[in-house]
């Protein structure tokens, strides 16, 4: 465990929830525990309850389709299995390994428990998704590792749930660090200790460098953080352009000015499932028409939950053949009822040719405002406004 960055600089907290999807099952699944667990099957891949009140689970090695994983546990990823990995390919590397269905209601609860109890202590939150936030302790007296200690209790009496902390200077350092000790780990970090605890990293451990940029860095002599850093600023200039050079050069050597931003608001919200098997409209209408109407459902309780209504409804479909399509309709009136983002989704259903077999479909609220802020624009009273985009 390092020392506390100086009082002097900023002080911000990147919380990672440990295994989170895999952890909540385990809630429900204690006898579970131990065992290699791998999250994204099917919901007929529900465990079953025998008749002494134990489960049967699901195997990996009975996995028949083209799902990837959404996550797995530790003892999992020991094995080779990671999430975004194809089943069949998991079921080559870990056949015995349980497989449960997603459960995304579920995560969302505890999602909002975990947030909620880390609130309570430390109130400058930034939401970076269902199982990680920022959060800026800069004014908080107390010292960081107590601190991070009490943030982990609240996090473990309020969901049953362990959680990873990294307190530095900078958002970047802090994410980077939050993976450092998992799962449960605290590290502190101060830019004295970038030298020894950062440079020694791959250069994919920052978060903004992706697999090309990674590939291509590498045909440079670039590995790790530490070569980064010591490289020519005009040789990344020269392969990746001035800004994105000035950035990696920067990140390189831990600099981030990046604030905590405690309240954004979103762009859109969005509900998409993609299929087991591919789906037909006319052959497939009903089962169709019943996820259809699910999803609409869903995004209206998003929209509700969150207290916003939206003026533009639309919807997504992937092809078999991977072309993606989307249909936007602009209502007059903005809204989070169920019927009726159900009929304007169905309006842009229509517009859309059905001929081929659909792999993924999506329903997204845009326009957004908060409930009670004006919400009609007088000059599209009346007009739907239908736009379209293919990929």
């Amino acid at each position: 465990m390092l020392s506390d960055p100086h009082p002097a600089q900023r002080r911000i907290a990147h919380l990672d929830m440990d295994a989170f999807y895999a952890s909540v099952e385990l809630l429900r699944y204690p006898e579970l525990r131990g065992e290699p667990v791998v999250i994204g099957g099917r919901r007929d891949q529900q465990p079953q309850v025998l008749a002494d009140g134990s489960h049967r689970f699901a195997r990996l090695r009975d996995y028949v389709g083209r799902g990837v994983i959404t996550t797995s546990t530790y003892e999992a990823r020991a094995l080779g299995v990671f999430s975004a990995m194809g089943m069949m390919k998991a079921a080559q590397l870990a056949p015995d390994a349980v497989l449960l269905p997603v459960d995304f209601d579920a995560y969302r609860h505890y999602s909002r428990l975990f947030k909620t109890a880390v609130a309570s202590i430390a109130p400058q939150i930034e939401d970076r998704g269902i199982d990680e936030i920022y959060i800026d302790l800069s004014e908080m007296d107390e010292d960081s590792i107590p601190l991070a200690w009490r943030i982990k209790q609240a996090v473990r009496d309020a969901t049953g749930l362990s959680c990873s902390i990294g307190i530095t200077p900078n958002k970047l350092l802090s994410k980077i660090c939050s993976d450092l000790e998992k799962p449960n780990g605290i590290t502190i970090l101060g830019m004295e200790d970038i030298p020894q605890r950062i440079w020694p990293l791959p250069v994919r451990k920052i978060n903004g460098i992706g697999p090309k940029a990674t590939e291509k860095l590498a045909t440079l002599g670039i590995a790790t953080i530490g070569d980064l850093a010591l490289a020519e600023p005009a040789l990344l200039q020269t392969h990746f352009g001035r800004s994105y050079a000035i950035w990696l050069n920067e990140v390189a050597h831990g600099i981030d000015e990046r604030p905590v931003v405690t309240r954004s608001e979103p762009k859109s919200i969005s509900r998409e499932t993609t299929f087991e098997h591919d789906l037909h409209a006319r052959h497939d209408r009903t089962a169709l028409s019943e996820i259809f109407t699910a999803l609409c459902t869903k995004l209206a309780e998003d929209l509700q939950r969150k207290a916003y209504v939206s003026r533009t409804i639309g919807i997504k479909l992937r092809y078999d053949d991977f072309r993606a399509v989307t249909r936007d309709l602009t209502l007059p009136t903005a809204t989070a009822d169920a019927a009726t983002i159900r009929r304007a989704a169905g309006e842009c259903l229509r517009r859309v040719p059905l001929e081929k077999k659909l792999r993924l479909l999506g329903v997204r609220a845009s326009a957004l405002s908060a409930v009670g802020e004006s919400t009609t624009n007088d000059s599209s009273q009346g007009e739907l406004a239908l736009t379209t985009r293919g990929r």
